[in-house]
C-alpha cells in the first residue's frame, strides 16, 4: 500500500477514486502513566511518557486506515492526514484518513 500526503503519487497515475478511508483509535494513559508523565514534567524536557502513547496512537490509526483502504481495493492513499481531538480529560481520539485510489504505473 502506498500512502502519501501528496495528492499525486511520482510515477503513478490514479485510475480510480475508492472513497474516503479512515482508521481511529481513542487512548488515555494509565494512573502510572500520567503519575510518570507529571514526574518527567517536573524536570521539563522531552515527556518521553506522552510520546510514545502519541506514536502508538497515532500508528494504530494508520494500521486501522491502509487496512480499511485495502478493503475497499485500494492500493494507495493520497491526501493523508492525521487528526486528534481530546474527547475528555486525558482521552484523546487520533484519526488518519484519506482518499483510498487504485493507481498505475505510468508507462
Amino acid at each position: 500500500m502506498i500512502v502519501t500526503t501528496t495528492n499525486e503519487i511520482a510515477g503513478y497515475r490514479i485510475i480510480q477514486h475508492l472513497g474516503i478511508c479512515r482508521g481511529i483509535t481513542v487512548r488515555s494513559r494509565s494512573v502510572v502513566g500520567n503519575w510518570a508523565g507529571g514526574w518527567q514534567s517536573f524536570f521539563g524536557g522531552r515527556l518521553s511518557i506522552y510520546v510514545r502513547l502519541a506514536e502508538n496512537a497515532r500508528q494504530e490509526a494508520y494500521d486501522d486506515m491502509v487496512r480499511h483502504a485495502g478493503q475497499a481495493g485500494a492500493n494507495a492513499v493520497v491526501g493523508m492526514r492525521y487528526d486528534a481531538n481530546e474527547i475528555m480529560d486525558g482521552i484523546t481520539e487520533v484519526l488518519a484518513y484519506g482518499p483510498a485510489v487504485t493507481v498505475e504505473p505510468l508507462r
